[in-house]
């Protein structure tokens, strides 16, 4: 069976002035063109191929020996080449670049930043890119409690931040060890505190406290920035409107204030923080 967007061992069925066509040796007659330029030197009929079929600008079926960076069932980051108001368009390693339609989208992606997507056949049996990559995750990962691994986080949800596991396998940072933000793309190194019956992985996050005091302290100055220069929280604010607004503890937030009232930059009213 020809499959789109993976790698295959295919046959050499005829020869021609514009290349070579490819297909299984049972069904010679669907084969596809492997351009004349792609085919190895001394190929003859009956020789097998490892190729990738996709389709080109026209829409038509087409066979190349080249390596793409990502193929289905699989992960990678892609450089984004261009973004436009259907959705972007990123470096696959072939002619033609590999669309991320907008609904496929959990951020906007940015010219020239590197992605973590899967590849999917959509509808029209054209290959895609989708950052919504969960159910492309495997749950067989090799690691237990306490190990410690490294992902990257591709998504943040009430629930937590979503961390895909060396860019393979289920990773879960819970809301109640969310203490510093995170952002998607972002490469986090933790331990592993649990693992699930069902194989997920549940993380621990955690800077030296040194390192985690400068983080928290840098994202409410950059808050404070956006806000204009001042932010109605303080000793007295609620728990739960800190999260939602610094994703850090009460505790957390305390301290990188704390921080920031030490160095001068901002100073503590009756109505909140301002910066100085």
């Amino acid at each position: 069976m020809l499959e789109l967007g993976k790698r295959q061992q295919l046959v050499i069925h005829r020869l021609t002035e514009i290349g070579a066509y490819v297909g299984e040796e049972e069904h010679p007659q669907e084969a596809v063109l492997l351009p004349r330029r792609q085919v190895p030197d001394g190929a003859a009929v009956g020789d097998t191929v490892n190729v990738l079929l996709y389709k080109d600008s026209e829409d038509r079926l087409i066979a190349t020996v080249r390596e793409s960076k990502l193929v289905v069932g699989k992960l990678a980051f892609l450089r984004v080449v261009q973004v436009t108001k259907i959705g972007a368009f990123l470096d696959w390693g072939l002619e033609r670049d590999l669309f991320l339609p907008f609904k496929e989208q959990t951020k906007k992606p940015q010219p020239g930043e590197s992605c973590l997507v899967a590849m999917y056949v959509d509808k029209s049996e054209r290959l895609c890119a989708t950052m919504r990559i969960y159910e492309h995750l495997s749950a067989e990962s090799p690691y237990q409690k306490g190990d410690s691994v490294t992902g990257t986080v591709y998504e943040i949800k009430p629930l937590g931040a979503f961390v895909a596991v060396d860019d393979r396998y289920f990773g879960l940072i819970p809301s109640s060890e969310v203490y510093q933000v995170f952002v998607p793309g972002e490469t986090v190194t933790g331990q592993v505190m649990k693992r699930r019956a069902d194989g997920k992985l549940d993380l621990r996050v955690r800077r030296k406290a040194y390192k985690q005091l400068d983080t928290d302290a840098d994202a409410i100055w950059q808050k404070l920035e956006k806000a204009g220069g001042f932010l109605p929280f303080h000793d007295r604010s609620e728990p739960e409107e800190i999260k939602a607004m610094f994703g850090l503890s009460k505790a957390a937030f305390k301290r990188a204030a704390g921080r920031l009232l030490k160095e001068g930059k901002i100073r503590m009213t009756e109505e909140g923080m301002q910066a100085r």
